[in-house]
């Protein structure tokens, strides 16, 4: 029978099948149209399992034996490669799934893997993306491949399954973030049939849209055969027939797809890395300005009205070095020594008493600086350099990024400052762009892994943008200028571009310097000896005076400005109820506080110093997936502090944020077999302003409508500040914890978002929370307590103390104990009140004796006086005196008058005066008087 792959319409494959006890190929045709069944030619005998072809061979299907591959193209024998992706290679397969741990479908049937030339692209939406591909090895085999991983806000992993759906990787599936370049992936593969899974899940929750995860390059081992041979790609070349690979072409030669030779670039021209022509060769003994065709070419110079190129300008000197650098021969430019610096020109020793600063200042571009490069995922060279700046090119692609890296491997203080503290600020890059535009295109700038930091929509005229680097690691800065987000397979905005005129960075690891500052001399050193010598970081606690090497104190409970200790204004005082660490790099509580408000109020938050976690409530996005806002609070501590931590792990390269607060997006999953997934995570708290009652502090301000007040206590509210800054928040974020005293709290994290602004912030940059304790309240003391004193019973008086509704203070004082005192009850005051009052009775009438015998003396005296005062009439009056007379005893005895009866006494009172106005008392006569004496 005729072979079936004799046929263009049918497709030939080989079967295992049983014959003669040992496993045999048989080789079926299929046809290619779905409704041609017949005619179909019979299936054919082929060879047993277990040959191979070599590297360099194919199975020829009629013959069933290797055959050499023809010059021009190759195979890898035992395995198979893909490294063209104008459509999806045969046996790949691309679908999109909802994976995410929730009720709302999502429709992800557009979410696939998507061919783009040189490279596939993942999806960039919450969707699953997968991409498969199943190969049977007849032995152990290998697959190796290459990706392009920027964005965090990602998920990407790989992992293999056997026929059985089980996992037969060892090692982690997880592929680690790149950079800027590309890296590669390597995988050992067992016997039988393996199942590839290359799979994407974007978390990018923001605005901007996630970048795709790139793979290319994909190279199998172990198969069995392989059918066909492989064209050369562009730059390379196989001579031979039978070649295992092809071999990249020498210098100053070219060649196309499918090449067996390669040919030489003509005089003046070069070719670049797998381009498919030469070009314009530029010359190295000065600078000219030269223009040339956009490659490809898809125009006509010939058709009237058509535009000639211009002429070439004329051949200039190179100009001078960027600073830092000098010119050591016509075509290079060398860093300066240690210790010196430049403007571009010379170099120069920096004076006694100073030291270089180091960094890169890049302000001519002449050639692309070895620490930077541009790439396009598929090709290399798309910012070229201009002399006074740096530029876009159209490129492949208008919906492609374009991008320039900056690759920094870290960060250092300059020696008179040395100590270097967390989140405090270490350098500061800055560059000066513009952008023209026809389009929506975009410039984006990025740090570490692709966070981006910066976005400029449109055109923009030429200004100036600075970043503050806080955190000391390895970082890529990223420019990537995309013409328009549509994607699209033609250039329709080729004449848009971005162009950088300057970059710099200052405390770079390895930098050049391009100038002297001042600094602080060890006191071994003077003047005259200090010629080169070694400058030394101010004490703790110290600034630099201006314009010289002298180091002053800072005041008191004030911290220094690590960055830049230069001048007074390096000092700055610590906020209301805070204080300088030992380090003076940070204020900070030590969770306590004294209020004067009505009385003493004291306060203790070391319950809450602990690291707590709270969400907000679910948000979703526009396919249904379901997230949450998870923040996490350091609310006080002194050194040692446990600091609140946020993470990145949808990546391998798991990424911490730390600070006071910090917020976090997390999302319920299946992924990685875990409950959720983390991403975005950023600072909103990174230093401690202050504490207090007042709802303003340093320009931040919590309102209180945001949390209504339910109580006559004030809220204490802790003030921090996080200085990174990002397109909305220019001069960073800032957050505000108000504490309320709420003694029927139990739990510790019952912290609340305002009802206005469900995510916490109502603009993104200010934070607010509401965090309800029984810690919150001030200590108790004895003013928040009453006595109850009960009733004497039975001799036993019992005092009791409760506090004072409504409860405002926690901890503190405790509760005095019950008190029992003796006591007396009432009968017994009774009893002793009638035996008082019996007493005071007896003593009255004591009293009353006395004072009526007293009376009755009186009484004799004046009836003595009144009778000699009528006996001696003619003598002078007397004294009128009742004291004793001259020559009269003391002790005169008692002459009573004649007694009378009580009725006579009644009758005396009853008397009338007589007419002369005087009273009559009968007197007796002294007879009487004197025998009464007698008597007596």
């Amino acid at each position: 029978p005729t072979p079936p792959g004799n046929s263009k319409h049918l497709t030939s494959f080989m079967k295992v099948i049983k014959a003669e006890g040992q496993d045999i190929w048989r080789l079926v045709a299929v046809p290619n149209k779905p409704d041609t069944c017949t005619g179909l030619p019979d299936p054919v005998r082929g060879t047993q399992c277990s040959f191979s072809c070599k590297a360099g061979e194919f199975l020829d299907m009629e013959t069933q034996e290797c055959q050499k591959c023809a010059a021009g193209t190759y195979s890898l024998g035992t395995g198979v490669g893909f490294d063209e992706w104008d459509t999806l290679p045969p046996g790949f397969f691309s679908y999109g799934t909802d994976m995410s741990a929730g009720d709302v479908f999502a429709n992800c049937s557009n979410s696939t893997w998507v061919p783009k030339g040189d490279y596939i692209a993942s999806n960039t939406d919450e969707c699953t993306s997968t991409l498969t591909y199943t190969v049977s090895l007849k032995q152990s085999g290998t697959v190796a491949f290459e990706y392009f991983y920027p964005d965090s806000s990602v998920s990407f992993e790989f992992y293999v399954q056997n026929d059985q759906c089980q996992s037969t990787e060892a090692q982690s599936r997880w592929m680690k973030s790149t950079e800027s370049d590309w890296s590669s992936h390597y995988v050992e593969l067992s016997k039988g049939n393996n199942v590839l899974y290359w799979q994407t899940t974007a978390f990018s929750l923001a605005s901007g849209s996630a970048r795709p995860v790139l793979l290319r390059n994909i190279a199998i081992t172990g198969v069995a055969y392989t059918s066909e041979c492989f064209h050369c790609k562009p730059g390379t070349f196989s001579k031979q027939a039978g070649a295992a690979h092809c071999a990249p072409c020498p210098a100053n030669t070219y060649s196309n797809k499918g090449s067996t030779s390669c040919q030489s670039c003509a005089q003046h021209q070069y070719a670049g890395n797998r381009a498919p022509g030469p070009s314009a060769r530029p010359r190295t003994c000065g600078t000219q300005l030269m223009y040339r065709w956009i490659e490809p070419k898809i125009c006509s110079e010939s058709t009237d009205g058509a535009v000639k190129l211009p002429a070439s300008g004329k051949m200039e000197l190179c100009p001078p070095c960027n600073p830092g650098f000098f010119s050591s021969n016509v075509s290079s430019c060398e860093p300066c020594p240690s210790g010196s610096y430049s403007n571009g020109t010379a170099c120069v020793q920096c004076p006694a008493g100073t030291e270089p600063i180091l960094g890169f200042e890049y302000k001519w571009w002449n050639t692309m600086p070895s620490n930077m490069k541009s790439s396009v995922y598929s090709w290399e060279y798309t910012w070229e350099v201009a002399g006074d700046y740096i530029y876009t090119t159209p490129g492949d692609l208008d919906s492609n990024y374009m991008t320039l890296t900056l690759t920094v491997p870290g960060y250092r203080l300059t020696q008179s400052i040395a100590r270097e503290m967390p989140n405090n600020d270490l350098a500061k890059i800055t560059f000066v762009f513009e952008t023209r535009c026809s389009a929506d295109c975009m410039l984006y700038f990025s740090s570490v892994r692709y966070t981006e930091v910066e976005r400029w929509g449109g055109t923009r005229e030429k200004q100036s943008y600075s970043y503050i680097i806080r955190r000391n690691s390895s970082t890529c800065f990223t420019w990537a200028f995309q013409h328009t987000k549509g994607h699209s397979e033609e250039r329709q905005y080729s004449v848009d571009f971005a162009k950088i005129y300057s970059i710099s960075i200052t405390n770079v690891i390895g930098g050049v310097a391009f100038g002297c500052r001042h600094c602080a001399v060890g006191a071994s050193h003077t003047d005259e000896s200090h010629m080169g010598g070694a400058c030394v970081p101010c004490p703790v606690g110290h600034y630099m005076l201006n314009d010289s090497s002298t180091c002053l104190s800072c005041p008191p409970n004030s911290i220094v400005r690590t960055e830049q200790p230069i001048g007074v204004e390096a000092c700055l005082p610590c906020g209301p109820n805070t204080r300088s660490n030992q380090d003076r790099s940070a204020c900070v509580s030590d969770c306590t506080l004294v209020l004067e408000r009505e009385g003493t109020a004291r306060y203790d938050f070391s319950p809450l110093a602990n690291v707590t976690h709270f969400r907000s409530g679910p948000r979703f996005t526009s396919k249904g997936l379901r997230y949450f806002h998870q923040f996490s609070v350091s609310l006080c501590g002194s050194e040692g502090r446990p600091e609140a931590v946020c993470v990145d792990n949808v990546t391998k390269n798991k990424r911490e944020v730390r600070g006071h607060v910090c917020q976090a997006t997390v999302v319920p999953s299946e992924l990685r077999n875990q409950r959720v997934v983390s991403s975005q995570p950023f600072s909103i708290g990174d230093t401690l302003i202050g504490v207090t009652t007042e709802s303003t502090l340093d320009h931040i301000s919590s309102p209180q409508d945001h949390f209504p007040a339910d109580s006559s206590l004030p809220d204490v509210i802790f003030y921090y500040r996080s200085a990174e800054a990002t397109p909305a928040c220019k001069n960073g974020r800032t957050t505000t914890i108000r504490l309320r005293c709420d003694p029927s709290v139990s739990e510790d994290d019952q912290l609340s978002l305002p009802s206005t602004c469900p995510e916490g912030t109502c603009d993104g940059c200010s934070f607010h929370f509401l965090w309800r304790t029984r810690h919150a309240c001030p200590l108790c003391s004895a003013r928040h307590y009453k006595e109850i004193v009960s009733g004497c019973i039975q001799g036993i008086q019992r005092t009791t103390y409760v506090w004072q509704e409504p409860l405002g203070c926690s901890r503190g004082v405790p509760l005095p104990a019950q008190k029992l005192s003796a006591c007396v009850t009432l009968d017994f005051w009774l009893k002793f009140g009638v035996f008082t009052g019996t007493v005071a009775g007896l003593l009255l009438i004591a009293l009353s004796c006395y004072f009526w015998k007293r009376t009755r003396r009186l009484e004799y005296k004046y009836s003595k006086l009144m009778m000699n005062a009528g006996e001696r009439e003619c003598e002078l009056p007397a004294a009128d005196s009742c004291a004793i007379m001259e020559g009269e005893d003391a002790d005169d005895d008692l002459i009573y008058l004649t007694k009378k009866s009580i009725s006579s006494k009644i009758k005396s009172f009853s008397r009338q005066r007589t007419s002369d106005g005087f009273d009559s008392v009968p007197l007796k006569s002294s007879s009487g008087m004197e025998m009464e004496m007698e008597m007596s």
